[in-house]
């Protein structure tokens, strides 16, 4: 399995996240992310919070193999056409490692406060999404085209250079049954969710019958799930560095899904179901300050959930 982390973007400094990236980077880890937000979404919103673009491209140079990524991109922040450019900058100041994800964005609060426009209904954004997500792959493949769409239109346009990498990797992050699925099916190369095993289980039968309709392999699809983790071979230790990670937010539950803490084993013990699912990469939702012992145990996790 891989293992990337999520290290939360706000009530942080940059040296305390590049520092936290860097040990994951010597740890194994397989890939780095954070938000895409402008005010923090977890506990009072005017936490200080960094951007998501401009942060993962600080840590292009002074990392040499992970995945670099946001997770995920709100795509109403952005015109398609800037986010590919955004992609493609990233993928060269790494060297070929970006990932370029992304979804349909939930948090009212920040588009209001910076008057960007949240659509008039999730099924909306959803739609823009979709749109989105297919020019996005026209430029990032190097196609030259124009488009005249219901969200978006696009006259000559083309995305020089191209990207490193042959294949730019979209992620594509959600859960709704309708739309999301439907466009993670047809456009998407990677998927991630947050939720019980009985959640995940519901949405890839979803997922499984909109790839049917639109004769998809999902064996092509990397699948992710994200759970907030803390490693210590004392399960009630992990949890104490859980909550002190929690209180420095202030919040008591790092989202939805598990929040895994106890040992290795016992970690392994709980992803072993998803992996059994079919989820090949589990993303570990990481409050700050960080934890570092978990981020250099997290092989020992790996180890264990090896076939």
């Amino acid at each position: 399995m891989r293992f990337g982390l999520q290290l939360w973007s706000q009530s942080t400094d940059w040296p305390t996240f590049r520092d936290a990236a860097v040990l994951a980077e010597a740890s194994d880890w397989d890939s780095v992310w954070t938000w895409d937000h402008l005010l923090a979404i977890f506990g009072p919103w005017e936490q200080p919070v960094l951007e998501g673009w401009s942060t993962m491209a600080a840590l292009g140079p002074i990392t040499g193999r992970v995945r670099l990524g946001l997770m995920v991109g709100a795509n109403t922040f952005r015109n398609p056409g800037l986010t590919a450019k955004l992609a493609t900058t990233l993928d060269h100041v790494s060297g070929g490692r970006a990932v370029l994800g992304i979804g349909g964005a939930w948090f009212e609060r920040e588009h209001e406060a910076f008057g960007i426009d949240f659509g008039a209904s999730p099924g909306a954004r959803l739609d823009w999404l979709d749109e989105s997500v297919m020019v996005l792959r026209r430029l990032l493949d190097g196609e030259r085209f124009s488009h005249q769409g219901p969200a978006y239109t696009f006259h000559d346009a083309l995305c020089e250079p191209r990207p490193i990498q042959g294949h730019l990797p979209i992620l594509v992050g959600g859960v709704g049954r309708r739309k999301t699925l439907r466009t993670v099916a047809e456009r998407a190369d990677a998927w991630n969710m947050s939720g019980t095993l009985d959640e995940a289980r519901a949405a890839l039968v979803t997922l499984e019958g909109h790839a049917a309709d639109v004769g998809r392999d999902l064996a092509s699809l990397e699948k992710t799930i994200s759970f907030p983790v803390v490693i210590d071979d004392d399960a009630g230790e992990a949890r104490r560095r859980m909550d002190v990670l929690m209180g420095a937010n202030g919040i008591t539950s790092m989202g939805p899904g598990p929040h895994l803490a106890g040992s290795p084993a016992e970690v392994a013990r709980a992803i072993r179901p998803y992996r059994d699912l079919g989820f090949g990469t589990v993303i570990v939702r990481m409050a700050a300050p960080y934890d570092p012992q978990t981020i250099e145990r997290i092989p020992e996790v790996a180890e264990l959930l090896q076939p």
